[in-house]
Formats: C-alpha cells, sequence, structure tokens
C-alpha cells in the first residue's frame, strides 16, 4: 500500500480517471456530522461515497468491483476521517485488483487548509 500526500492529491483533483472514494459515513460526507476537531465539514471535491462498511462486507473482488464501479487495474484512492478507515478500504481494494492508495491525513488534513476545496450534500 502507498500513501498519497495532500499535495499529491489538491494537483490531481481534475485529473481524468482519478478515482477519490470517501469511505466515512454517509453524514461525514454530505456534512451533516462530522467531527468537532474539523474547522468544516463535507468531502473533498469529486469524491465519491463508499462507506468502509460496505466495502469490508462485499463477498469477494468481483462485488467490490460492482461497488467500486472503477475498471480494475485503475489508481483508486481512499480516504476518511484520520487514515485509519481509508488504510482498511486500501487493502480491500488492493484484493479486487485496484492500484490503491491511502491518503492518511484524509479529511482532518484537508479541511484545516482553509485554500483547499470542499463540497457539502
Amino acid at each position: 500500500m502507498t500513501d498519497v500526500s495532500r499535495d499529491e492529491l489538491a494537483a490531481r483533483l481534475d485529473e481524468d480517471g482519478l478515482t477519490l472514494l470517501d469511505v466515512r459515513t454517509r453524514g461525514e460526507f454530505e456534512g451533516t456530522t462530522g467531527y468537532p476537531c474539523d474547522l468544516r465539514q463535507g468531502h473533498i471535491p469529486g469524491a465519491r461515497h463508499l462507506a468502509v462498511e460496505d466495502i469490508l462486507a462485499a463477498n469477494g473482488p468481483d462485488e467490490i468491483r460492482l461497488l467500486v464501479r472503477a475498471p480494475e487495474g485503475v489508481e483508486v484512492i481512499a480516504y476518511c476521517h484520520s487514515g485509519g478507515r481509508s488504510a482498511m478500504a486500501v487493502h480491500a481494494l488492493g484484493t479486487a485488483g485496484y492500484v490503491a492508495r491511502n491518503y492518511v491525513g484524509s479529511w482532518h488534513e484537508w479541511a484545516a487548509d482553509a485554500a483547499l476545496p470542499f463540497e457539502v450534500g
């Protein structure tokens, strides 16, 4: 598993073919719930919500690929609040044939930088 930095991710947000998964809860993704330590609530632009629980409950690699809806072999970057849930997701994504990377700083790091874009809803 390789990690991705905040700066690398920020530079690649508009990249075609980048699959960015927010593996937090639906409320965290939408910005309706979250942690009080975060100055902002929401998600990174372009991210799709796919809860880590759903990835881990999948019945094998084929079902993971159905959930992710991206071709096998593409790069998938996962993030959560602080890197723990996304680390589990990245491991499972790797078993499904994805080039899976973890944004360890995750939402906690992203939300702390007011210069970085975010979305709610």
